[in-house]
C-alpha cells in the first residue's frame, strides 16, 4: 500500500472510504488481541438468491477493500444464511409448490428440495448463492444458521437471550402491536411432534441450563432452547448474532431500518457492541415495485450475466448506493457502456480521482490492461441489422472494417461482448424491431445520403460519414436535428434509439449501409 494511495483514500469521498473510517474510528489502536475486524453479510434461502442478495456482498467486500486501503488489521467476511427459518410461504418462481406448501413453518433446511437436487430446500438456494459467489471470486466464509445453532456454537449467546429475557422484552413490546405483543417471544421452539418452528409465547425456566416452557398443540412442553431445539426471533437472532460473533460491520436495506435500531439496542442489552453499517436503498423492477426473491419478479444473477459481463453488474451495484433504481433487462446495455467509459478514464487519473472512479471499486485498483474499440450499443446495432441467425464470426468480419487486427486473439474483451450481444438481440432486441417507410422529407434525405455514401470510399473515417450525416440533417428540411436521426434510427434499423452514425456506418460498411436505405425507399 503506497503512501500516496493511503493519504487519499483517507480523504476520499468515495462512499466505501467513508464507509472504511468508521471502522478506523472504531477501532483507533486496532481490534483487541489482534483480532480481524469481522464483515458480515445475511441472506435468506426462502427463496433463489438474486442480484439484491448478490449485491450485498459486493458492496460490503468493496467497504472491506476500501479498509485494507486505510488499515493493516486483518479481515474477515462471513455470508451467513439464515436457514434455521420456517419457511412462510411458497415462493412464485420455484416448481413442486404443492409439497412445499406441506412443510410451510419448518426450517429451511429440514424441507425437501423442490428442484430434486440437494438434501434440502436451503442446501439447493445456499449452493446457487456460493456457486455464484465462488464464480466472481469473492473471499469470504459461508456459515449456516442451521449449523451454528445444532452445532452448539450459539447456546452460550442464546443463554445471555434467557438471562436477559426482560431486558430483550422491554426492547421488543413497545414495537408491537396489541395481538403481537400477546404471543410475542424471543425464543422460537422448534416443535418436537411437528418440526415446525413456533411463535407462541415462552417461559424461562433455567436459564443456565437453558430450559423453556410452552404449549404445542394443547400440551405444555418443557424442553432445551439449546443445540438447535429453537431459534431466536428475528432481531433478536440477528443481535445474537453480532454479539455471539463480533461482527463489527454490517450493512442492511432501507426496509430493515427499523430491524437495524431495536436489534442494536438488543445487542447492548446482551452486552455487545453493535456493528457499523449503513443502509442502502433497494432495487425495483421495471414497475418500480421492490424486487422480492418470493416473487421473483427481479433479474436473476443468470439472466444479467447472459446479457453483461460480470464487471456491468458489479458497475451497477456500486453507483448511487442509496437511491433506488431499477434493475430490469433494459439496464444492461447502458451499464455496460458507462463502465467500459469509466475504465476508459481511469489511466488518465490521478489518484484521489481514481479513487472515486467506480471501476476502480470493482476491480479494487487492479485493472485490466484490455481495450475496447467499439461500444456495446454499437455491436447491438451491428446485430441488429445483421438479421436472425448471425453469428459471432460474420460480427468479426465486420468489425475489420472497423477495428485494426480484429481478432478475438487481440480483443479478448470484445469477443465476450459480442456473445452477449449476440444473446441480448435475439431474447429481448429482435422481437421489438420494426422498420418504417420514410415519409415527407425523409424520402429525400434518405436518397441523398445514399449519393453522397456511394461518392465515398469504402475505407473512408467514421468522421468523415459523420460529417455527411450531420449536414444533412442541417440542410435537409427537418425542424430539428434530431428529427432526422430518430428518422434514420426507425428506417434503416428499426428501433427509436441508436448509435452515432458515423461509426455504425464505418463498421456496418458503405455498400451494406447503401442496401439498408434502398430497403428502406423500397428500390430492393
Amino acid at each position: 500500500m503506497t503512501d500516496e494511495l493511503r493519504t487519499a483514500a483517507l480523504d476520499s469521498k468515495a462512499w466505501p472510504y467513508e464507509e472504511a473510517r468508521k471502522l478506523l474510528k472504531r477501532y483507533p489502536d486496532g481490534k483487541p488481541d489482534g483480532q480481524p475486524v469481522l464483515f458480515e453479510t445475511g441472506y435468506g434461502p426462502s427463496g433463489l438468491p438474486h442480484i439484491g442478495t448478490f449485491n450485498e456482498v459486493l458492496r460490503t467486500t468493496m467497504v472491506r477493500n476500501a479498509f485494507h486501503a486505510l488499515s493493516d488489521t486483518p479481515t474477515r467476511l462471513i455470508a451467513f444464511s439464515d436457514d434455521m427459518d420456517g419457511l412462510r410461504k411458497v415462493p412464485d418462481n420455484v416448481p413442486n409448490g404443492d409439497m412445499l406448501r406441506e412443510h410451510l413453518g419448518k426450517p429451511l433446511t429440514r424441507i425437501p428440495d423442490p428442484f430434486g437436487k440437494f438434501d434440502s430446500f436451503a442446501a439447493h438456494n445456499n449452493a446457487t448463492l456460493r456457486d455464484f459467489l465462488d464464480r466472481y471470486g469473492f473471499d469470504y466464509e459461508f456459515a449456516s444458521s442451521t449449523d451454528y445453532y445444532t452445532s452448539g456454537r450459539f447456546d452460550d449467546a442464546i443463554r445471555g437471550v434467557l438471562r436477559h429475557w426482560q431486558g430483550v422484552m422491554d426492547v421488543m413490546l413497545p414495537t408491537l402491536r396489541a395481538e403481537r405483543r400477546a404471543t410475542y417471544s424471543p425464543v422460537l421452539p422448534v416443535s418436537p411432534k411437528s418440526g415446525i418452528v413456533l411463535q407462541v409465547p415462552v417461559e424461562v425456566i433455567d436459564a443456565e441450563r437453558g430450559l423453556i416452557a410452552f404449549e404445542d398443540e394443547g400440551e405444555r412442553i418443557e424442553q432445551s432452547a439449546l443445540g438447535g431445539l429453537s431459534k431466536l426471533q428475528w432481531k433478536v437472532d440477528w443481535a445474537m448474532r453480532w454479539v455471539a460473533l463480533g461482527v463489527d460491520y454490517e450493512m442492511a436495506g432501507k426496509d430493515l431500518i427499523d430491524s437495524v435500531v431495536q436489534s442494536s439496542k438488543i445487542a447492548r442489552v446482551l452486552g455487545g457492541r453493535p456493528p457499523e453499517g449503513f443502509n442502502y436503498e433497494m432495487f425495483l423492477d421495471d414497475k418500480g415495485e421492490k424486487i422480492s426473491k418470493s416473487k421473483g419478479n427481479g433479474l436473476s444473477i443468470e439472466q444479467w450475466l447472459t446479457y453483461g459481463p460480470e464487471e456491468s453488474l458489479a458497475f451497477y451495484i456500486y453507483r448511487e448506493p442509496k437511491k433506488a433504481k431499477q434493475l430490469h433487462m433494459g439496464v444492461i446495455p447502458r451499464a455496460v457502456d458507462d463502465y467500459w467509459q469509466f475504465r476508459g478514464n481511469y489511466a488518465g487519473q490521478a489518484t484521489k480521482e481514481r479513487l472515486g472512479n467506480p471501476v476502480h471499486h470493482v476491480h479494487d485498483g487492479k485493472l485490466p490492461d484490455d481495450t475496447l474499440p467499439v461500444t456495446f450499443g454499437l455491436l447491438l446495432n451491428l446485430v441488429g441489422v445483421m438479421g436472425e441467425g448471425a453469428t459471432r464470426e460474420q460480427v468479426w468480419a465486420y468489425l475489420a472494417n472497423y477495428v485494426a487486427d480484429a481478432t478475438p486473439a487481440a480483443y479478448p474483451e470484445l469477443d465476450r461482448l459480442i456473445g452477449h450481444a449476440l444473446a441480448y438481440h435475439r431474447d429481448h432486441v429482435a422481437p421489438t424491431l420494426q422498420r418504417r417507410a420514410p415519409e415527407g422529407v425523409e424520402v429525400a434525405a434518405l436518397e441523398r445520403l445514399d449519393a453522397e455514401l456511394a461518392a465515398l470510399p469504402e475505407e473512408a473515417s467514421a468522421e468523415d460519414v459523420q460529417n455527411i450525416v450531420y449536414e444533412i440533417g442541417k440542410t435537409g428540411g427537418f425542424t430539428e436535428l434530431r428529427d432526422w436521426f430518430k428518422a434514420l434510427y426507425e428506417t434503416l434499423l428499426g428501433s427509436s434509439q441508436g448509435p452515432r452514425m458515423g461509426s455504425f456506418i464505418r463498421l456496418y460498411g458503405i455498400a451494406n449501409t447503401r442496401t439498408l436505405i434502398a430497403e428502406a425507399l423500397g428500390k430492393k
